[in-house]
């Protein structure tokens, strides 16, 4: 059952980032979006979307390798990657267009 809970909240976030990519930041803080310029809601939307979709597909990636594969260093390395690389992917968005976190 956990298995299943993992890969639908990874589903979940993957969906979420796809509605990002086209440009749809509704989902987001409001102070995430606050200083975006109009011209660049969609390059905001596209970068925040890729990180989103990065990190749900670690999570997906993770239950899989954990019920085929159970290493926890294997299943700790990819998660921490995974999670870093979307992490950063939204930094740099929230940075580069909203000029910070808040």
């Amino acid at each position: 059952m956990e298995f299943i809970t993992k890969i639908l909240i990874g589903l979940m976030i993957i969906i979420m980032g796809i509605f990002n990519t086209k440009g749809n930041i509704s989902m987001l803080h409001s102070y995430h979006k606050k200083r975006v310029k109009t011209e660049d809601v969609i390059p905001f939307g596209k970068l925040i979307g890729i990180g989103t979709i990065i990190i749900g597909s670690t999570i997906i990636i993770v239950s899989v390798t954990e019920f085929f594969i159970n290493k926890s260093i294997i299943i700790n390395f990819i998660l921490i990657v995974g999670l870093i690389v979307g992490i950063i992917i939204i930094l740099y968005a929230l940075f580069k267009y909203n000029k910070g976190i808040f």
